[in-house]
């Protein structure tokens, strides 16, 4: 499995319609802006979405963070518009909604690939369909860098009920995180739609941050620190990566397999999530910079 050190603790979805909102977020401290050209838009004003959009990354100022576009669904009449605009657009990703099948991803890479080599296709998970195939779609690799977990619409069409606990998809988000990291591909964890629940939101960040999400898809600016923090290494757990690099290297230096450090074994696991920790840490460093 490779190592995932590009920052994606927090990825923001912003209305592709409200100029406003994209202008605040060249200040906000978000790792991933979502240009959202989709259910945040209604139909009649899809076309002067797309203007907006485009407006706003072409004057740019968005410094590093990874812009992505999320586009009307293949089977809308706003598809291919949204792809034309998307790639005429100096941005990293496309997110795909509903997406059920190695196919989809496929339409939209040919259609992606005669504009531009380097941008990046994403996956909503947000349907039952969607949920029972991540591993044949995760496998289509590609384009493909991740999936995004769409808690909303998955409850939706399961008759389901929004739980603080989220026991509900409980099984259905397992199963997009076990099929990302199959293929090496990134996961992003649905919303919290409660933006009074500071407490609830924390809890259901530290959840998915355990679960091995690498982040939180956000729908106010507010949420964005708890998620970088709580995404992000703490400075104990720094500390401890710095402990378990310099005593492997040393116990290796001996000719030894393993070492201990501060009464635990550690072994090359141990010694490559560290070093994955502090890649991470220095790369928000640079971010944040």
């Amino acid at each position: 499995m490779q190592k995932q050190t590009r920052p994606r603790r927090s990825m923001l979805y912003m209305p592709g319609s409200n100029a406003r909102a994209l202008e605040k977020a060249r200040s906000l401290p978000a790792d991933m802006l979502v240009f959202d050209l989709e259910d945040a838009v209604p139909p009649d004003a899809k076309e002067a979405a797309r203007e907006t959009v485009r407006t706003a990354i072409e004057t740019g100022g968005y410094g590093e963070r990874e812009l992505i576009v999320r586009v009307n669904g293949l089977s809308t009449p706003w598809f291919k518009d949204d792809i034309a605009l998307a790639t005429s657009l100096p941005i990293e990703g496309i997110l795909l909604p509903k997406v059920e099948s190695v196919e989809m991803i496929r339409d939209a890479s040919a259609l992606i690939c005669t504009v531009s080599s380097e941008i990046a296709i994403w996956c909503m998970i947000e349907t039952p369909l969607g949920v029972l195939r991540a591993t044949e779609i995760a496998a289509a690799r590609g384009r493909l860098a991740g999936f995004v977990f769409g808690a909303n619409d998955l409850v939706k069409e399961l008759h389901a009920r929004h739980t603080p606990d989220r026991k509900p998809i409980m099984t259905a988000r397992s199963l997009a995180v076990l099929a990302a990291r199959a293929y090496d591909l990134v996961a992003i964890d649905g919303v919290h739609n409660d933006l009074d629940d500071a407490a609830g939101f924390e809890a259901a960040c530290r959840e998915g941050a355990d679960m091995g999400f690498d982040g939180k898809s956000l729908i106010h600016p507010k949420t964005i620190e708890p998620a970088n923090r709580i995404y992000g290494p703490s400075e104990d757990e720094l500390a401890a990566a710095r402990d378990i690099v310099e005593g492997f290297a040393a116990a290796r230096a001996e000719g030894k397999g393993v070492a201990v450090v501060d009464g635990r074994l550690v072994e090359q696991l141990h010694a490559d999530e560290a070093e994955r920790l502090l890649e991470m840490a220095e790369a928000i460093r640079r971010m944040s910079a």
